[in-house]
């Protein structure tokens, strides 16, 4: 029988600095969005996800304004209703009856709540839903200092009646910006990867009509495509995979996405974007982009690492989730979990489909002008248009003979050299030359013919 019972809660300063310790300030905006983006297609039916669905997102729009003063985010995405503000919203975590089968992106429970301690000090959280086919509005004021001072040392937050919104969804504001945060969103670098990177990471719901502002600027998803021919075919291939709790949808394509690199076209600096590599995509979201690491497998067993040479080659491989538990991403959402079973299962497929590549990167040396002509023939395809295939097709080259040769070196007079080189009409000719030509004049001579 315990004589006590000692006290193990987490103080609440403790956990906000834990929980907003390591994650960057664009990941907490990204989570904010990820809430959005999961509303409207909640909206929709939370269906499944694919490269060839035909999902139209245009009727949402998400609003960011990010400035030395203040932050806001806003969606007409349907909003958040207050029973789940009260029962699972600003919970810390989700919770156990809480089944989250709806194909979001959120798994954890914690990326508002991350991203708003993260922002600031003074937060406004509104929600406007309809229920029943009646608007309904309310209002979550949080002051961060006062919160963790509370005296009563509870966890929860007041909601309170608001005004409506001019669409049933959700408007954050937060104010007194922490430092950090105040100084990121002063600087237009910062601004401008936070666009870019939006622009990349959501560049399938872009795709579907979705609208992200930020700072009154439109984000244009990224245009990502392969380069098909008769020659050219990219791998589109895809399989179920059950799990005790729940399917897991695993979809590949991969194949080439740019003409490779050699000596005519050898800076990749020169592309408006570095988007050779391999991409995973979790519900929709792209949580790894471009890489070329060992996370995607390059320099493991059996598989070489990156090398400049292999620069065209593009892969994704998506994976699509009710249950967004079962999806192999970290808790930040912008790398994979490498010690997911699903995801193990899909680096075989990865691993060949690279090392394709990687031979057809040497094999085209071969016969390096037919090969850009090829190249150069294949027409981009939308991802979404790619047609099914087995596995990627690349054209074979047979290498062309080289005759054996040698090297003839021997030293000569200077004034000789350059008597002979006056001799051929140039006298600043280089000694090479002047080799080169007298051998050819005496296998003439003495050989004749080939």
């Amino acid at each position: 029988m315990p004589i006590a019972r000692a006290d193990g809660k987490p103080t609440k300063g403790f956990f906000v600095r834990m929980i907003t310790r390591d994650i960057a300030l664009e990941d907490c905006i990204l989570d904010l969005i990820d809430n959005s983006v999961d509303a409207a297609w909640k909206q929709l039916g939370s269906k499944l996800m694919s490269l060839e669905d035909n999902q139209d997102l245009s009727l949402f729009t998400i609003m960011i304004t990010a400035s030395e003063d203040r932050f806001e985010i806003s969606d007409n995405c349907g909003g958040i209703s207050l029973d789940d503000a009260v029962e699972y919203a600003f919970t810390f975590g989700r919770k156990e009856d809480d089944e989250s089968e709806d194909f979001s992106i959120g798994v954890y429970g914690i990326g508002m709540k991350r991203a708003i301690f993260k922002i600031g000090k003074k937060i406004s959280i509104v929600s406007t839903f309809s229920e029943n086919g009646t608007l309904s509005s309310f209002l979550v004021p949080v002051d961060v200092d006062e919160w963790l001072k509370r005296a009563d040392k509870t966890w929860d937050f007041d909601i309170d009646a608001s005004d409506h919104l001019q669409a049933p969804g959700v408007q954050i504001r937060v104010s007194e910006l922490n430092e950090d945060t105040r100084m990121s969103f002063a600087s237009p670098g910062f601004l401008q990867r936070l666009k870019r990177t939006v622009s990349r990471d959501y560049s399938l719901h872009l795709a579907r009509g979705l609208n992200i502002v930020i700072n009154n600027e439109i984000v244009r998803g990224w245009q990502l495509e392969l380069l098909e021919s008769d020659l050219f075919k990219a791998l589109r291939h895809e399989y179920s995979e059950n799990t005790p709790n729940g399917l897991v949808r695993v979809e590949f394509l991969a194949g080439m996405a740019a003409e490779p690199l050699d000596d005519s076209n050898p800076d990749p600096q020169d592309r408006d974007e570095d988007r050779d590599g391999w991409y995973v995509v979790c519900n929709g979201r792209t949580v790894v982009a471009a890489d070329k690491t060992s996370l995607t497998g390059w320099g493991t067993d059996n598989w070489p690492k990156w090398h400049p040479q292999y620069y065209g080659f593009m892969g994704i491989v998506m994976f699509t989730s009710e249950n967004a538990v079962l999806l192999p991403l970290t808790t930040t959402k912008r790398s994979v979990d490498t010690s997911s079973g699903v995801y193990r299962r899909a680096l075989p497929t990865m691993r060949e489909v690279s090392k394709a590549w990687i031979a057809y990167s040497y094999e085209r040396k071969q016969s390096l002008d037919e090969a850009r002509a090829a190249e150069a023939a294949a027409a981009p395809v939308r991802l979404r248009n790619v047609p099914k295939y087995q596995s990627v097709a690349l054209p074979k080259y047979t290498p062309v003979p080289v005759e054996p040769s040698t090297t003839i070196s021997y030293s000569m007079p200077k004034r000789r050299v350059k008597a002979l080189a006056e001799a051929y009409g140039n006298v600043n000719l280089p000694n090479r030359e002047v080799g080169r030509r007298s051998f050819e004049d005496a296998y003439s001579d003495l050989v004749g013919e080939d």
